[in-house]
């Protein structure tokens, strides 16, 4: 089960360091380069991933996760649902703590999957909404 409680959540935004924004864009506008940037201004590090890109908001943006050099503490996913099997299986295996799907990303295989390799998920929220409503 998604966690959906929100002390639990909280604690996950207070504790996480560096997170990993997958399907991060460049083109001006998009809700994935919007999250990025409010979470960078909020003090993570964030890691752009995509394929299509070199860099994103300034930064690296490596292909997938498996390229990225450093620890990741939670894998932020902005892809359609039935793309996120594939993502979570690299999130396990670099050993994120936590796979966070945005709002109206949605896929209970996944979630399970993930959760079945010992990480936290949460599904189908936005990221900066909860940090507003959490944290502050």
């Amino acid at each position: 089960m998604p966690i959906e409680n929100d002390d639990t959540i909280r604690k996950i935004l207070q504790d996480t360091k560096t997170i990993a924004v997958v399907g991060a864009s460049a083109k001006p506008g998009r809700d994935s380069g919007t999250v990025a940037q409010f979470l960078i201004k909020k003090g993570y590090t964030v890691i752009p991933v995509n394929p299509l890109y070199k860099e994103v908001l300034g930064l690296t943006c490596y292909p997938d996760l498996r390229s990225i050099p450093q620890k990741v503490d939670l894998v932020d996913i902005f892809r359609r649902s039935e793309e996120v099997l594939p993502i979570v299986e690299e999130a396990i295996g670099i050993g994120a703590n936590t796979v966070w799907m945005q709002l109206g990303v949605v896929n209970p295989e996944a979630a399970a999957r993930a959760e079945q390799a010992g990480l936290q998920v949460v599904m189908d929220r936005c990221i900066s909404i909860e940090y507003r409503h959490l944290v502050g």
